[in-house]
C-alpha cells in the first residue's frame, strides 16, 4: 500500500483540465504516492482513466454522490509495448468534405468513409472536432462506414467540447469523447496527420 496520496481536486472543471492537473500530479509523483483524482461528471471520469491507462498507470474509480474519486497508482499495469508515435492520425474538422457545396461535400465524406472502411491501410486513430463530431452522432450518413472502422481497430476519438457545443452529446453513437489536451498529444505523437 502507499505511503502517501496526492489529491487533484478538478470538480467543476472545464475540459480539458482534469487531465492536464491529472498529468501534471502524475509526473511529480514519487514511486510511493498514490494519486487520487476527484471529478464531477462521467467525461472528465473517462478521459482521466483514459490517461492512466494510456501512460500504463492502474486506475480505479469509486463513486460518491455525484463525483467520482479516481485512484491512481504508478507502474502497477505492465505496458503494452505499443508506441505511442505508431501510425497515421486522420483529422476531421467538419462534417463535409472541402470546399464549396455542402450537398456535393456531404456525399464526398460519405463516400471517402466508405472507401476508407474497405482500404488494407488504415490510420491508427481518427479525430473528430469542430462540425466533425456530427459524423459520429445518430443520423449521419457514415455511421457504419466509422462503425466497420471501429471494428477493425481504428481508434475514434470525439471532442467532447464540440459535442457540447452542437448539443449532441446524448446523440453520440460511434467513438469515444475526449478532450483537446487529449487530441494534441495524438496530434504531437503521431507519424503523419491528414487533415481533411
Amino acid at each position: 500500500m502507499a505511503e502517501v496520496e496526492k489529491v487533484v481536486d478538478a470538480r467543476g472543471l472545464a475540459c480539458p483540465q482534469p487531465v492536464i492537473q491529472t498529468k501534471k500530479a502524475m509526473e511529480s509523483l514519487g514511486p510511493e504516492t498514490e494519486l487520487v483524482t476527484i471529478v464531477d461528471n462521467e467525461v472528465a471520469r473517462d478521459n482521466v482513466l483514459k490517461l492512466a491507462r494510456s501512460m500504463a498507470w492502474e486506475a480505479e474509480v469509486k463513486e460518491q454522490g455525484s463525483d467520482y474519486y479516481i485512484r491512481i497508482r504508478k507502474g502497477a499495469m505492465p505496458t503494452t509495448g505499443v508506441s505511442l508515435t505508431a501510425g497515421q492520425v486522420l483529422l476531421v474538422g467538419s462534417a463535409t468534405l472541402g470546399r464549396g457545396s455542402e450537398e456535393l461535400g456531404s456525399i464526398l465524406m460519405r463516400n471517402f468513409f466508405y472507401s476508407l472502411s474497405e482500404a488494407e491501410v488504415l490510420p491508427r486513430r481518427v479525430l473528430f472536432f469542430n462540425s466533425g463530431v456530427q459524423l459520429c452522432c445518430q443520423g449521419s450518413p457514415v455511421l457504419d462506414s466509422l462503425l466497420a472502422l471501429e471494428q477493425k481497430g481504428v481508434e475514434l476519438l470525439v471532442c467532447g467540447t464540440c459535442l457540447d457545443y452542437y448539443h449532441l452529446k446524448d446523440k453520440l453513437c460511434v467513438g469515444s469523447v475526449t478532450n483537446m489536451y487529449t487530441i494534441v498529444e495524438h496530434l504531437m505523437a503521431a507519424e503523419k496527420v491528414i487533415s481533411l
